[in-house]
């Protein structure tokens, strides 16, 4: 009789065990991104008449993504300003002086997410971000969050188009040779951790 009790005892604690494990919420996954595979470019509008078009080299960031609930997940990029990309090395070295990102003084562009939302065409993403020592909310919609396995790494990405007023950062010089609205490109690809 006693035996029989200790066997009920010990499946009772096992299914409690499984039941809690089962309950146990989901937790986010987090990748990092894959710089082989992203990309931050922008372009600007030159004499109101073409684009100069340009891209960022170094920049790292990371990505936490909650599938279940996407509204858990966060999202942050750290962009290196001085590695700033137009094709045109004494361009560049322009932007990155003091007249434009003021690289020196200011190491880097940040984005670190504030709330994620889900929306019918992907997330909508607001957040901080810092450029040129100025911090400003922003929003935008994310689109993607389609997974894919490549050499055995889970991958996950993500991209989106916004806009950015460059005054709106303290970046007011030449905005009658080059535009004040920058448009921003951004492709993220996140290895899994």
């Amino acid at each position: 009789m006693r035996q029989t009790s200790w066997i009920r005892l010990g499946v009772l604690g096992f299914g409690l065990a499984l039941s809690t494990l089962a309950a146990a919420p989901a937790v986010a996954d987090e990748y990092g991104v894959d710089l082989v595979h992203s990309s931050v470019s922008f372009k600007a509008k030159h004499m109101g008449i073409s684009w100069v078009h340009g891209r960022f080299n170094t920049f790292s960031g990371t990505i936490s993504f909650d599938k279940a609930d996407p509204a858990k997940s966060s999202f942050e990029l750290s962009i290196k300003p001085d590695s700033v990309d137009s094709g045109n090395k004494q361009r560049d070295a322009h932007l990155a002086s003091a007249d434009f990102f003021d690289a020196k003084q200011f190491a880097n562009i940040t984005f670190k997410s504030t709330s994620v939302k889900p929306v019918k065409d992907g997330f909508e993403v607001e957040g901080d971000f810092t450029m040129h020592g100025t911090t400003n909310k922003i929003k935008f919609l994310l689109e993607g969050g389609k997974e894919a396995e490549m050499r055995g790494m889970k991958k996950i990405g993500f991209f989106t188009d916004l806009k950015i007023k460059r005054s709106d950062y303290g970046m007011d010089k030449m905005l009658d040779g080059i535009g004040d609205e920058v448009q921003v490109s951004i492709g993220l690809e996140g290895n899994k951790k």
